[in-house]
């Protein structure tokens, strides 16, 4: 992250005009520099021994003199204050503060940043085991599930937001379910009556062969590929004997006091052979 420093802090030294000592050497001021240190007035020799804030950089005293420069209870010489990798002064620059103490400038800030493992944020050393994936790198150890915490390593992995899962995981916490087997669909799959299936369980009930992309008729909740309906299901014509499909039309009788079912077409023939029956019959009554 980049900052800008917390700006420069000088010291307010004057020449003593009055009748005062030194809080800590008592030698009289009178005439020579001094610094008010919490409301206390302090010569300069006494303010660089016992007061002054050490450099984070060279660990010398910052003199009442020097300028200062301040970050998050960090002092620096304005001079010490440079990037730790090409050593460009700060002063007046956006830095980067590093966890481990360094300050560098937003350059080499964000070439280490790129070098930064996204999982422990320890720098990824070239030549070392790593992942990359959208600009960002992790050590190979690092780059784990979010759901089982397991290294994926060469596995192949989905994303859900900014979090990475596992095959398993991904399919477990988030795929569709099977209608029949329960089990995710990881791919493809189809849909029926607005149920997800696997394409190998969406099979004919009776010879179990798989209906995907194959023309099919249901039945009692159960499905059929059109030969096992037609052999096992379909009711049969009465008059040609063959199965009754979706594309005929289903007559129903009931000659003599039971349900007869025919085609259109054998309903016909068969409607008009009874009736030329019934009406032999009532020939031969009257003629008798």
């Amino acid at each position: 992250m980049a900052f800008r420093h917390s700006g420069h802090k000088s010291y307010l030294t004057s020449t003593m005009t009055d009748r005062f000592d030194c809080y800590y050497c008592r030698d009289n001021l009178h005439g020579k520099k001094y610094v008010m240190k919490e409301e206390k007035h302090v010569c300069t020799k006494c303010f660089n021994k016992l007061c002054a804030n050490t450099c984070a950089e060279c660990k010398r005293p910052i003199g009442a003199d020097a300028k200062e420069l301040h970050h998050k209870n960090r002092h620096w010489h304005e001079d010490c204050f440079r990037c730790a990798k090409c050593y460009k002064p700060l002063a007046s620059e956006p830095f980067n503060a590093r966890d481990d103490g360094k300050i560098m400038c937003g350059k080499c800030g964000s070439r280490e940043d790129g070098n930064r493992c996204q999982g422990c944020y320890k720098v990824v050393l070239p030549g070392s085991q790593n992942v990359e994936y959208k600009s960002k790198v992790w050590h190979e150890e690092c780059f784990t599930c979010f759901d089982c915490k397991q290294p994926i390593r060469s596995q192949s992995f989905l994303t859900k937001g900014e979090d990475i899962y596992c095959a398993p995981c991904h399919d477990k916490k988030f795929a569709k379910k099977c209608f029949h087997c329960k089990q995710p669909i990881s791919s493809g799959g189809i849909s029926y009556q607005d149920q997800p299936w696997h394409s190998e369980c969406f099979v004919c009930h009776t010879c179990r062969k798989t209906l995907a992309g194959a023309r099919f008729t249901s039945h009692e909740d159960h499905v059929y590929c059109v030969d096992c309906f037609k052999t096992d299901v379909a009711k049969k014509c009465n008059g040609c004997k063959n199965p009754i499909t979706g594309q005929w039309f289903m007559g129903h009788f009931d000659f003599p006091h039971r349900g007869i079912v025919a085609h259109s077409f054998c309903s016909f023939i068969f409607f008009l052979s009874c009736t030329i029956i019934t009406a032999s019959e009532g020939l031969q009554s009257t003629n008798r």
